[in-house]
Order: structure tokens, then sequence, then C-alpha cells
């Protein structure tokens, strides 16, 4: 069996990620086919990986040289398949686990300042309420762009006053040529993240906001949280060129995006303090090794803590007030 038979039987079987994810896995292969798409499983020798990586370092990207990481991608996508391969007793080794890599050039996070913060939360009061939610929860769960647009009203679960959690369970990506398509989210995995009391006052204030709206024209209530005014869930790009307009205005450096804010979520509470176990958890990482590429981390502190020190290190609880009512 060839690589690409057995690498399209492997594709169709990954059931656990978005879409976004597996939309990635598939330029990725599609990439990879014609250097080694042809060669029988059990005759792919490490050197002939090699020599891919090879070719793909010399490609371009809009006149400039792919990066290492991205070259290093593509042959994690590879060392998927041959693993998956071993484990069904296909191949006996996967050559792709034999390649000696370059470090790949890591870019630094760029991490908003607290200052900046508290002038983007500012500002974000005089901004619809769909959007101040929307990057309010980005900013206190860390939770990604298709997490939020894919949350549900039934995902989110009241435990006592002012205390509950949320259920992140299902993401929605843009898939190029394909549009919106909603799946599990990144890595497949269900996780909760509790709720401050900012958090729950701005939820609550917004379904109040949509029950007077059903009540009013009769739209039914909405299944997912982020809707139009008709019920229809709002586009995933919409928050992005939103939130890229409010930071310009803001003067914030035009590096800032939405997944910025995710960054905040992670880096504020590692210095706060919080373990890098219970922040992988929280954001949603399989484990702890993206963070200790990417981010700094002091002592262990407990998991518990994490909902309120968000809330204490942002904004006084009356500011969220402010927002949604």
């Amino acid at each position: 069996m060839t690589f690409e038979t057995y690498a399209r039987g492997w594709l169709e079987r990954q059931t656990k990620y978005a879409p976004g994810t597996l939309a990635f896995y598939r330029r990725s292969l599609e990439t990879v086919f014609p250097e080694i798409g042809a060669i029988k499983l059990n005759r792919l020798r490490p050197i002939a990986l090699e020599n891919l990586l090879a070719k793909l370092r010399k490609r371009t990207h809009r006149g400039k040289p792919i990066k290492e990481k991205t070259v290093q991608k593509y042959l994690t996508v590879v060392s998927a398949v041959l693993s998956d391969a071993k484990r069904n007793e296909i191949i006996e080794k996967n050559p792709a686990r034999m390649i000696d890599l370059p470090d790949a050039e890591r870019k630094a996070q760029e991490i908003p300042t607290m200052e900046e913060m508290q002038k983007f939360l500012s500002a974000l009061c005089y901004e619809e309420p769909v959007f101040q939610l929307f990057y309010f929860l980005a900013i206190n769960t860390g939770m990604r762009r298709g997490e939020l647009c894919a949350l549900r009203w039934s995902d989110v679960i009241v435990t006592g006053s002012y205390e509950g959690y949320i259920i992140v369970q299902h993401s929605r990506s843009t898939v190029s040529g394909e549009g919106v398509q909603e799946g599990k989210t990144k890595n497949g995995r269900t996780r909760t993240v509790s709720m401050n009391e900012e958090m729950f006052s701005l939820l609550r204030g917004f379904c109040y906001r949509k029950m007077r709206l059903r009540d009013e024209s009769g739209i039914p209530f909405p299944e997912y949280i982020f809707t139009k005014d008709d019920g229809t869930p709002i586009h995933p790009d919409t928050f992005s060129k939103h939130l890229k307009a409010l930071f310009a205005e803001l003067g914030f450096p035009k590096s800032y995006h939405l997944h910025t804010l995710r960054h905040f979520f992670v880096s504020t509470l590692l210095h706060e303090g919080v373990d890098k176990n219970t922040v992988a958890d929280l954001a949603g990482h399989g484990d702890t090794s993206f963070l200790e590429r990417t981010y700094c981390h002091p002592q262990m502190q407990r998991k518990q803590d994490a909902a309120k020190r968000m809330a204490e290190c942002l904004i006084p609880t009356q500011s969220a007030a402010q927002m949604v009512s």
C-alpha cells in the first residue's frame, strides 16, 4: 500500500478534530503527495523524508522562503499518518521520528500589557453587546474564536448565585472553499471553564436581551449564544474584522488580533502563579509542552483561583455592569 492510499484513508477516519484542523491536514498531505505519495509504506525511508523537507525549504510563499516551522508542520502530519500505520502493524518503525530537525525559529508572542487591556475594556463598554460579551469571554476563558462561535446556551451551566461553568465541546470555523463548518474542538477534547462573577453577569444580561427580543418580535430564542437578531449564528470573521478595527482605533500594534486575547489569558494566569497544568487544561492544550515553548511560567498554584484572578486583574466588578444590561 502506498503512502498516499493509506494517508487518504487515515484522513477519512479522523473524526475527533475541528474542520479547520482537518482542512490543514488535507492541504499538508496534498503538498507532500507528489514527492512521497507513490512510495510503498514499508519502503518509505528517512532519506525520502529528508529529500522532501529539502524541497519544501526551497519553496517560497509570497516571494519569501517558507519558514522552518511551517516545513516541520508538514512533517508532523506525515508522522501522524505513519504512527497510525505503525499502530496498525503495517510498518515496524516510523521513519519520520528518525529525522534530525533544526530548531525552528519561534517568534515571541506579543502579549498586551495590563494597561492596554484596561484601555481596551474601557472602549468595549461603547461597543454592541454581542461584541462586548464575545471579547470579554475570550479574555476571561482563553477560548478560541471557533469555540466561542459554537457556544450554545445549553453549554452554560449555572450552579448557584453568580456561579457556574461553560462546557467547551464544539468549534465553528471557516474552511477554504467550504464556508463555515462545525465540528469538535481543535484537539477533539471537551473541557470546562469556570465563570467569574463578571462573566456570569454579562451572560445573564445578554440572555435577557435575547428573551426581550423574542417577546417583542416573536423571534424564537436562539440555540447559539452569538447570533444576529434573526437568530442565525454570526460568521466568525465578523468578530476578527471588528476587533482588528477596534485595535487600530486604540492605536494598538498591527500584529494584535483576536487570538491575542487568548495569549493574554494564558500569560496572565501563568504570571499570577496558576500552575501550567491547570492553564493548559483551561486553554484546551493537550499538554504543557506548548506553554513551555511559548510562555514563561512561575510557581504552582491552585486551579480554583484561576477564574477569580482574571477578574481581579482586569476590572472591578461594577465595570461589567456598564456593559450588557
